[in-house]
């Protein structure tokens, strides 16, 4: 079954359906026995980066139309949902029931009951894609240098480039002076037109560790003729070191040439399969994508843009980089199967690579053509059904509440809590959607209620819950909040108004231009205690070639 299938189910008996518990132990299990298996954390983003299992995936209540069918697209999947006793998981699995998921259960005794039974507890975000980094490093002993020699070669003018192996967004907040963005997957494809000369040294670097040794070991694993290795620490470790980063560069790879592709798609084929990655095609891919008992993930992971220029109906921007950073986000289902795609027999390979040693059922897909890419634009997201609508534009909301009394009008915005921040409508208060009640205890009464976020994608699904909740009207604001700044109607900006704590986002202690030097040091120290971690909790199935 898919996520387009049509299912009809009555929410009055899933209301009222006991809905069954796992054990720890069926749980360890079904990873050890590499059987399918979905573990939910339901939680926002910053409790789940406080304490959660080795391949627990962050899918908040909060969000949870907006990301489930694409995240779980086989309805019959097992699923295992919890929370740490904040009343969360319940709901969320009376929701995956509503919306068609049949095998859905409660942890048992939650994240306590998980720790209680010796279950091993992981902290921060991509936890098992860092450890996985950290094992590599131990195994390979991935080269490295730390941060006073790589300045001392820029500050001489060495024969040096550096790469950014971040996405461009990260890298334009903060960079290594000089560094080139080249997220990771594009490394192998593009090194050999950026340091054509043998003999230069290549530096790769991310925030943290993890991207930089992913990405200074594909070359190596490649057989790149340069010297290479990881800026020790990323930008953490050039700020510990007291060293100025640069702000707002703009400096991206150029598009490379064939004899540079067919080079780099030799290398990279040859360790595709030196690490047991399969092949299939297109008709193969045709069956398992309607196989009810297998779930499939058909990834793309070229750059957003060239898979907004085209791409294979029904596959999944993925770039590669951060596919291997935030493997549980985009493949929740441990035991799934996971066919990738590109155009140029570098990408596909270089990334599937690292999904077979991090113990996935890894594909690349062959035998594609140009017209094989037929579809422009972004994804279509599949989502369950909106509820019943009230929809009201910027400009009657903007007449309301200038002509109502202070008060009457209440607008609700359910966005990030960055974006709230950042800019917001004036009077608005930021909600989160999975505390709708509390936060709205925590507001005077108001004989109108009108949602928003960024688009109103989030807040059309929270429309049913605020009217149950006040028993007053409530509509949506068309277009979101983006819609009533294009109109350039006025905006507010900091944390005016906060009805919910900002717990949907953990603040990485790498990310942002001020973060604490003792922070950025214990996430350091953390890092290096994973692989530890790993040994504790047995399940990863990881190998390193």
């Amino acid at each position: 079954m898919t996520a387009t299938d049509s299912v009809t189910i009555d929410p009055t008996i899933v209301a009222r359906a006991a809905i069954p518990v796992r054990s720890f132990e069926s749980i360890r299990s079904a990873l050890l026995e590499r059987r399918e298996i979905a573990i939910l954390d339901v939680r926002e983003e910053d409790p789940h980066a406080s304490a959660h299992p080795l391949f627990a995936s962050n899918l908040s209540l909060s969000r949870l139309e907006l990301d489930v069918f694409t995240r779980l697209p086989r309805r019959s999947v097992p699923i295992v949902v919890f929370d740490n006793g904040e009343g969360l998981a319940e709901r969320a699995a009376r929701r995956l029931l509503e919306f068609g998921y049949t095998d859905v259960a409660l942890l048992e005794n939650g994240l306590y009951g998980w720790a209680q039974a010796g279950g091993e507890v992981f902290r921060d975000v991509n936890s098992a894609s860092k450890a996985f980094g950290e094992l590599v490093e131990s195994k390979r002993h991935t080269p490295s240098l730390p941060a006073e020699e790589v300045k001392a070669l820029l500050d001489r003018q060495a024969n040096v480039v550096v790469l950014d192996a971040r996405r461009f967004d990260e890298y334009a907040t903060m960079n290594i002076p000089t560094g080139i963005s080249v997220p990771g997957a594009e490394l192998v494809l593009r090194v050999r037109e950026l340091a054509p000369d043998p003999s230069t040294q290549v530096i790769v670097n991310c925030a943290g560790r993890t991207r930089s040794i992913i990405g200074t070991q594909s070359l190596v694993n490649a057989g790149i003729p340069n010297p290479v290795a990881a800026l020790r620490n990323g930008t953490i470790g050039w700020t510990l070191a007291g060293q100025a980063l640069e702000r707002g560069s703009q400096r991206r790879f150029k598009p490379v040439s064939e004899p540079t592709r067919q080079a780099a798609a030799a290398s990279a084929q040859a360790l595709a399969e030196r690490a047991g990655v399969r092949r299939t095609d297109s008709a193969q891919l045709a069956r398992w994508l309607i196989d009810r008992e297998r779930t499939t993930y058909l990834l793309d992971v070229r750059t957003p843009e060239e898979f907004e220029a085209g791409h294979l109906p029904g596959s999944q921007s993925t770039p590669g980089g951060q596919l291997v950073q935030e493997t549980e986000v985009v493949v929740p289902v441990r035991g799934a199967r996971v066919v990738l795609v590109d155009d140029d027999g570098v990408r596909a390979n270089m990334t599937a690579s690292w999904l077979a040693q991090l113990d996935h059922e890894v594909y690349v897909l062959e035998g594609l053509v140009k017209a094989d890419f037929s579809e422009q634009g972004p994804r279509h997201v599949p989502r369950p059904p909106l509820p019943a609508q009230d929809d009201i534009s910027v400009e009657a909301l903007a007449r309301l509440l200038e002509s109502s009394e202070p008060g009457e009008t209440v607008v609700l915005d359910m966005t990030m809590s960055a974006h709230y921040v950042s800019a917001h409508i004036p009077g608005a208060w930021f909600v989160l959607r999975a505390d709708i009640a509390q936060a709205l205890s925590k507001l005077p009464p108001a004989n109108r209620y009108v949602l928003t976020c960024a688009s109103s994608a989030l807040a059309r699904y929270a429309l049913p819950e605020v009217v149950a909740a006040t028993g007053k009207r409530v509509q949506v604001l068309t277009g979101g909040t983006a819609a009533w700044k294009a109109a350039g109607l006025p905006l507010e900006t900091g944390e005016t108004r906060l009805a919910s704590a900002r717990i949907d986002r953990y603040r990485r202690p790498y990310e942002g231009t001020d973060s604490a030097r003792e922070a950025m040091q214990a996430y350091l120290d953390w890092e290096y205690g994973l692989v530890a971690q790993l040994e504790r909790d047995g399940t990863h199935g990881f190998r390193v070639i």
